[in-house]
């Protein structure tokens, strides 16, 4: 299954965030609510899924695999993920993926094969997806999704950097977590004493506070 994005994290006194990748393209991290408006933020699951007049319309299904997938009813076998929001244009410049997003796929201009129209091209635009099936690397402490949220953690990489990680995953190989973020403020002055570093996650409450573990 598919992505996620990069986040700005200041340690003490500064360090990068650098979001894990779940399995494709990614976008940026961004606050921890889960807005995620424009044409596309109507609730997955309010129209019938299967083909229909837009190409992974909201509540609709995709099939396995970020390249290239196929849009397919959601009881199918093949069906892996949902729409939760669907938006045009690019995901670095549109709003962002509501926090809980599993991962993102970007749709490209053309696709002859999922035309809407008859004019053999689809418009550019990216969907927020929702795994159908557990595990959910966009839950909290998941490891993964496009966005950096309170309840996520992070390990060491190094160098100053850090890198999102599994919550429960202390199985050795690099990804222990180290940190862990327990709450989003407006600033820094706002985190409690506990905290050891400072992550950027966007949105009216940036300044995600993260403890040590």
């Amino acid at each position: 299954m598919p992505e996620r994005g990069t986040a700005g994290v200041h340690a003490l006194p500064c360090a990068v965030l650098l979001s894990v990748l779940c399995a494709g393209v990614l976008t940026g991290c961004h606050g921890p609510s889960g807005e995620g408006g424009g044409t596309g933020s109507a609730a997955a699951g309010a129209r019938p899924s299967g083909a229909g007049a837009v190409f992974l319309a909201v509540g609709e299904c995709s099939s396995f695999g970020a390249v290239d997938p196929t849009e397919v009813p959601c009881d199918s076998a093949r069906a892996a993920a949902r729409v939760v929001t669907r938006e045009d244009g690019r995901a670095s410049d549109g709003p962002p993926c509501p926090a809980t997003t599993d991962f993102v796929l970007h749709i490209s201009e053309r696709r002859p094969s999922a035309d809407e129209d008859g004019d053999g091209t689809v418009p550019r635009g990216y969907a927020c997806m929702r795994g159908l099936r557990p595990p959910h690397p966009g839950d909290p402490g998941g490891g993964g999704g496009p966005r950096t949220i309170v309840g996520d953690c992070v390990r060491e990489m190094g160098g100053g950097r850090v890198r999102e990680t599994a919550c429960d995953d202390g199985g050795g190989g690099g990804r222990v977590p180290r940190f862990k973020v327990v709450d989003a403020v407006a600033d820094r002055a706002d985190c409690p004493a506990s905290t050891g570093l400072y992550v950027h996650l966007g949105g009216e409450r940036p300044v995600g506070c993260a403890r040590p573990l």
